[in-house]
């Protein structure tokens, strides 16, 4: 069975962090693999005192529902010590923060798609760390869709933001200790950096072959198949389409009241898919786009993941929807997490050209083939900055 990183490091606890006073970066699933929370394993250990905890986008027990809703940080009602919001105010630590802490301990689930959050949580601390001489140690935990090849167009520099601060692939196949890393060596060289792997595991696993418990980081991330589809489906949050937030299947289910249920279909189809079929599904949102609305759609269900590429799928069916919308589709204006110029859906997919492909009825699929070029000089990368092997024969 895999290991977290947690693991190791409760059961090997270094040397170098023995009598420290510890902040924690953390979130509702950093828990070990029964199910214990970093904090109140940390509070336990008598090696160490916890002093200070920080947490990312949605809260520290993942309270906030959906996407741009800050939170206020507050004293931790059992163990009375600053819980510290880093998706409010602030969104990078300030001094007061990270006074008199000996190590910054971070432990984050990533879903392995660019545009999640807390690994630009993580860069803004590696920041704020190295300006103060703060050393970081990141636990290490899988990348639940590791298993699938890269997929998308990469990250222009001149689109950088919050969910996206750094040149990898929308579905980019790294873990958040590599990310880490390469976010080091890009732009941090000066903070002080320990990264602890995990045990067992294989960057093309699924998550059902970890034998570890999901824990949902985040509110609509509710199981592992949800992962699968996101860095795709999370394209839909720039549209005027629902996402599915709001039902119980996220980023599963889509669609919109205006849509035609027959050409969209029949559009879908046509699109050239792999790794997935698509059901007709109808479903009224209790919240967010089309709240309390009759939304005619569909779900992706995932029957080959290791075939399925979620950003192609994606485009896909933001061409049928458009296809099926009597001329009602449409991508949102800003702002979007923090951004108020550049439209959202550039954000979410690194640059304007995809979005304008479509917006035109270009030849957007042609965007596959340079993609895949990208993706193969991005396999370096990650070569250079892999902590785990793939399978085993």
């Amino acid at each position: 069975m895999t290991r977290f990183g947690l693991d190791e490091f409760l059961e090997h606890f270094p040397r170098a962090l023995h009598g420290k006073e510890l902040g924690v970066l953390c979130h509702a699933a950093s828990v070990t693999s029964s199910y214990a929370h970093i904090t109140e394993a940390l509070w336990k250990h008598p090696d160490c005192r916890l002093k200070a905890v920080l947490g990312p986008q949605h809260g520290l027990f993942g309270q906030t529902q959906d996407n741009m809703v800050e939170w206020k940080g507050y004293r931790h009602p059992r163990y009375d010590i600053p819980v510290y919001s880093l998706y409010g105010e602030t969104r990078k630590p300030r001094a007061c923060m990270l006074e008199g802490l000996d190590a910054l301990v971070i432990d984050l689930q990533d879903v392995g798609a660019r545009p999640y959050t807390y690994i630009w949580t993580v860069k803004l601390c590696l920041e704020a760390c190295a300006e103060l001489s703060v050393p970081v140690w990141l636990l290490d935990r899988p990348n639940p869709i590791g298993a699938l090849a890269f997929d998308g167009p990469p990250l222009e520099e001149e689109f950088h933001s919050f969910v996206g601060g750094a040149p990898i692939p929308l579905c980019h196949r790294m873990t958040m200790g590599e990310m880490a890393r390469l976010i080091r060596d890009l732009y941090v060289p000066d903070v002080q950096l320990t990264v602890v792997p995990m045990k067992e595991w294989w960057r093309d696993s699924l998550w059902c072959e970890t034998g570890l418990p999901w824990v949902l980081p985040s509110p609509n991330m509710p199981t592992p198949d949800t992962a699968l589809v996101y860095p795709g489906m999370v394209l839909l949050e720039a549209t005027n389409l629902s996402e599915g937030r709001g039902t119980t299947r996220p980023f599963e289910l889509f669609g919109a009241p205006y849509i035609d249920s027959d050409l969209f279909r029949d559009a879908l189809y046509d699109g050239g898919f792999s790794g997935c079929i698509f059901r007709e599904h109808h479903f009224i949102p209790a919240f967010q786009k089309w709240a309390g609305e009759y939304c005619h759609g569909m779900q992706v269900h995932v029957t080959a993941p290791r075939l399925f590429a979620p950003v192609r799928t994606a485009a896909i069916i933001i061409a049928a929807a458009k296809a099926a919308s009597q001329g009602r589709f449409a991508f949102n204006d800003p702002p979007y997490e923090y951004e108020t110029e550049k439209m959202p859906f550039d954000i979410l997919s690194g640059g304007s050209i995809l979005r304008e492909n479509l917006e035109a009825d270009g030849e957007w699929k042609k965007l596959f083939e340079k993609w895949a070029a990208y993706h193969t000089e991005f396999g370096k990368v990650l070569n250079d900055y892999a902590l785990y092997p793939e399978r085993l024969p």
